[in-house]
């Protein structure tokens, strides 16, 4: 039985919003309360009654929460001075300014101005052509009512739902709007036995006959919630008309009751937040979190994770809630694919019903135009099926809305899936007992790093219980946008999000810790060019997470965003920190002289290289980006005096990013000695060019500078190209100079593709500095400390002293020596890099 009592509680912490959170709270306080009694361990006595009145109190408040009339969770974390100064930056839009919602209006503001004047909105709404072509003029609902009587009683004609709603829209491009007010239309103005959500959007409302109320002097005032809160949107009562000729509609109408106000008031508030009546184009789930400020979640039909089974029950109990709303939205289609399918390409649709009988699962949906086309899938050519465009009988639609409305037609579930592209879900946020908003800025980083999560908004969430937290990432609209998607107004819808860019939400099991690479998340949500996209996440009790901001070509340089955290117990959320305390940030380039590629590379010595001097032992992490994200890079960290890296071994370097990554590539070292390093920075291929930033973070202080390019500010003295032949395997040359000169010696392959020599599985060399010949020989320097190495990258002697005095009595021989004979090799090239030029004979083949 207690376990039974367990399985209830988790069920009731980690269920979806809605009546049964309330169902699984009571069954488990009863299990906890039998079990209580069953009990004989005192101690174990005292968990299940604590359990219990835990479970009591949880069933009180979602109890509290549906008889509370607000748009808010119970309990809402007040935020910072700084996040109000974000709000109030953010409160200028389109020219317009949207104060805070700080209480609801007075009655007074209603009232009859001086002199019978009327309030005219000084807000300038924007017509595409074709609009301003047909407009008339600016018209007061007593002006252009299509009832003689609505004078008498203003309220009831222009205010009051008489039988079923059929909203439409016809030459404002605002299918989403209209869409959304369609299907939100039960909610706004519900029956009886709950508080229309539009009474607290809408005023002025007249609460007794549960409608809104015409106002005195033409001034009404919308609750919205946009750019991190909700806002008062004040509009008038003045609608666009079409000309005496033209036989259209310029906004929202209700064909079964044209005298009908409030919608097309509603619609002109929302359009004054985006713009105008030359709206360009959004989705329901966004107009529905402004309009109702009910959290939006988005289901992507054609992605192979949709569960239909769960989206349906959690579909039929919201409803049967109240608890969210639905809408529906098409790709991409063809004009044949549109008169094949009865759908409109790139458009919204409201969803009015559910019904599901003999096993198949229907949805009632509506598509929001006048005269837009009716669904003529497979199931309507049957003739077993032709009935099915009416609703079946018992159907909440039909007990509610009465006869069927034009324009609307059944669809499967399955059918549903097929041809749309995304649902939106909007749900009650009053659903949950905790909210939290966080508001920020973002200066979006320079392009070489926005391959990484270094500088993305990030913050540390954690619960004392396991359950389900939403987090809803909420971009603000912001002018310049407006204009991006006017500019590109002429293409798809696609086209035109994509020049506004992508966001998403990624989450790690950090420690609630700032992430800098993009690897291993816990969650990872999809990109989306909504302002809007929300993450579901379990969360498990203790254990702090980290929740980012991500994103991908967003044109401006600066944001400002929210996230909103929802749960049933609370959350705590704060601004992530840095693991490490002192950063450092360098930039370079992959250029013709730098683009060295990989180890394997004959000039992979060529790469950028900086010096790194480490005070003290640290943890050490280092991040390199670049802006062009199919360019695979790394990093090794390689022990070095802080000269440059010629060549590299397995011994010589302390850590290395792995494989080669595209964008970016990171290393995490717990502990690095005191000690100087050198850092190298390569592409997978060599010739790449690219430009890139590299931060580094520690514990202590360190000194960064760039290592100079291979001889810089030395002399460089070739060598005549060096070849063997099959059969040889030692030569030399003699070497000279002036005066005392300080120097060593480079040698790579230069073969050509195709050339016989060198490659990569060739022969060892080893080069060495000899004075004199036979056993006197005394070597004063040599390559890869006397080992013979494949020459797939730059060989190098260390540093050594050129004695102008000895080279009287002793002769120096520059000596190259191969493993294996039996194949010709070529094209060996050796320079001197010093402080002063060297001379080199000739090369003399060396009998074995």
């Amino acid at each position: 039985m207690e376990r039974k009592a367990m399985e209830q509680e988790m069920l009731a912490r980690r269920a979806e919003p809605g009546r049964h959170v309330l169902d699984h709270a009571i069954m488990a306080a009863e299990l906890y309360m039998k079990s209580y009694a069953a009990a004989t361990n005192p101690s174990h006595r005292a968990l299940l009654r604590r359990k219990c009145a835990e479970m009591v109190a949880l069933a009180e408040v979602h109890k509290l929460r549906e008889a509370k009339n607000s748009l808010l969770p119970l309990h809402v974390r007040q935020i910072s001075s700084q996040e109000k100064a974000i709000l109030h930056e953010s409160s200028r839009l389109n020219g317009n300014y949207f104060p805070l919602w700080d209480s609801d209006p007075l009655e007074g503001t209603f009232l009859p101005l001086p002199g019978g004047m009327h309030f005219s909105d000084p807000a300038t709404y924007t017509m595409s052509r074709h609009q301003s072509d047909i407009l008339n003029s600016w018209k007061r609902p007593a002006l252009f009512c299509h009832s003689e009587s609505a004078a008498n009683d203003p309220s009831e004609k222009l205010m009051a739902l008489r039988g079923p709603c059929d909203l439409v829209q016809d030459i404002t491009t605002d299918c989403s709007v209209v869409a959304s007010l369609c299907a939100a239309m039960n909610i706004l103005v519900a029956g009886a036995n709950k508080k229309p959500l539009l009474a607290s959007l809408m005023f002025p409302f007249d609460h007794e006959n549960r409608r809104p109320k015409v106002s005195q002097n033409g001034t009404y005032i919308f609750r919205m919630h946009f750019n991190g809160c909700f806002r008062k949107v004040v509009v008038d009562d003045r609608l666009p008309t079409s000309k005496e000729h033209v036989n259209r509609c310029l906004h929202v109408v209700d064909r079964r009751n044209p005298d009908l106000l409030w919608p097309a008031l509603m619609e002109k508030a929302y359009l004054k937040v985006r713009g105008g009546y030359d709206f360009p184009g959004s989705n329901s789930g966004t107009d529905l979190w402004v309009m109702t400020g009910w959290i939006p979640e988005q289901l992507f039909l054609q992605s192979e994770d949709i569960d239909l089974n769960q989206a349906w029950g959690r579909m039929v109990r919201g409803c049967a809630s109240s608890t969210v709303i639905l809408t529906l939205g098409t790709g991409r289609l063809s004009p044949s694919e549109e008169e094949a399918l009865g759908l409109v390409g790139e458009h919204d649709y409201a969803v009015l019903d559910l019904s599901q009988s003999n096993g198949i699962r229907r949805l009632l949906v509506k598509n929001p135009w006048c005269d837009g086309l009716i669904w003529n899938g497979d199931g309507f050519r049957d003739a077993d099926q032709r009935t099915a465009r009416r609703p079946p009988v018992g159907s909440n639609f039909e007990e509610t809305n009465g006869p069927h409305l034009p324009g609307t037609f059944w669809m499967s579930l399955e059918e549903v899936a097929q041809n749309f592209e995304s649902m939106y879900l909007n749900w009650d946020p009053t659903c949950f007992g905790h909210r939290q908003d966080h508001h920020f800025t973002w200066q979006v980083p320079q392009k070489t790093m926005r391959n990484t999560l270094a500088y993305n908004p990030q913050y540390s969430m954690r619960s004392t219980v396991s359950e389900v937290a939403w987090i809803l990432l909420s971009r603000h609209f912001a002018d310049q946008e407006l204009q991006i998607t006017r500019n590109a107004r002429s293409g798809s819808l696609a086209a035109t999000a994509k020049r506004v860019g992508y966001t998403g939400i990624s989450i790690f099991e950090n420690d609630g810790k700032r992430v800098q690479a993009t690897e291993v998340a816990s969650y990872r949500g999809p990109y989306v060019d909504s302002p809007q996209t929300l993450a579901k996440f379990a969360v498990d009790a203790g254990k702090a997470y980290t929740v980012i901001m991500t994103h991908e070509d967003l044109p401006l340089d600066r944001y400002s965003c929210t996230f909103s955290f929802f749960s049933q117990e609370p959350l705590e959320v704060e601004p992530a920190r840095e693991d490490l305390q002192h950063f450092k940030e360098v930039t370079g380039s992959w250029s013709r002289r730098s683009a060295g590629g990989n180890a394997s590379s004959p000039t992979y010595s060529q790469n950028p290289q900086f010096r790194i001097s480490i005070p003290t032992a640290t943890p050490l992490s280092i991040l390199l980006s670049t802006a062009n994200r199919d360019l695979a890079i790394h990093l090794d960290l390689v022990w070095s005096p802080g000269k440059r890296v010629i060549s590299i071994g397995k011994k010589d370097v302390v850590a290395s990013s792995g494989d080669y990554r595209c964008g970016s590539a990171f290393m995490h070292v717990p502990e690095v000695e005191a000690g100087t390093y050198v850092i190298v920075c390569s592409t997978f291929e060599s010739g790449q060019f690219a430009d890139f930033a590299m931060r580094v973070g520690s514990m202590v202080e360190c000194k960064m500078s760039a290592v100079a390019g291979d001889g810089a500010g030395l002399f460089c003295s070739r060598v005549p190209v060096l070849s063997f032949a099959a059969g040889e395997e030692r030569k030399q040359a003699r070497i000279t100079t002036t005066r005392l000169t300080r120097a060593y010696v480079v040698a790579r392959s230069s073969n050509q593709p195709g050339q016989i020599g060198l490659r990569p599985s060739g022969a060892g060399i080893r080069i060495s500095l000899v004075y004199g010949r036979g056993p006197h020989a005394e070597i004063l320097a040599t390559s890869g400390c006397g080992d013979f190495r494949e020459l797939v990258t730059a060989l190098q002697t260390p540093e050594f002293d050129i004695e102008p005095d000895r080279l009287r009595c002793d002769p120096l021989w520059l000596v190259v020596e191969r493993l294996g004979s039996h194949r010709p090799m070529g094209r060996i090239e050796i320079e001197f890099l010093g402080d002063n030029s060297v001379q080199c004979g000739l090369w003399e083949d060396i009998a074995c």
